[in-house]
């Protein structure tokens, strides 16, 4: 005999997660019922999480096409913005966000054929040249 719990795995969101964000997703307007959304928004996070395309999600989430859909609609409209904004605003509040600036210095190098390589599309025949900001323009 198979017990039916609810298995919260490792890259959806945990019930005091979905209770932050459940009330800032629009709900379903009139039509044909919606699927889960609790559902869906675990399918959209699995995906971010984990980086596999979109035909590729496991079906638990349901069809990768309404989850899809869904989430590009919630990115067109705002909704992740807003969602985001109300949680941090929610968090600040309540002191359990520190905002410490920081700064990274990490540099990354080009090798020095990176640029220009005269292949197709690139550019040849020009040479490299400093422009400060206090070259005229018009003197060059």
């Amino acid at each position: 005999m198979v017990d039916h719990v609810f298995v919260i795995r490792r890259h959806e969101l945990t019930d005091f997660e979905w209770e932050l964000l459940a009330p800032l997703i629009p709900s379903a307007g009139r039509g044909q019922p919606r699927a889960e959304g609790r559902r869906v928004i675990n399918g959209m996070v699995y995906k971010i999480r984990t980086g596999v395309s979109w035909r590729d999600l496991p079906e638990r989430y349901g069809p990768w096409k309404t989850v899809y859909t869904r989430f590009r609609r919630y990115a067109i409209d705002g909704v992740f913005t807003r969602a985001l904004q109300q949680v941090q605003a929610r968090a600040d509040a309540a002191g359990d966000i520190d905002w410490l600036d920081q700064i990274d210095s990490t540099i990354v190098r080009a090798h020095q054929h990176a640029a220009a390589t005269g292949r197709k599309g690139g550019i040849t025949g020009r040479t490299n040249r400093t422009i400060t900001p206090s070259a005229n323009p018009e003197d060059a």
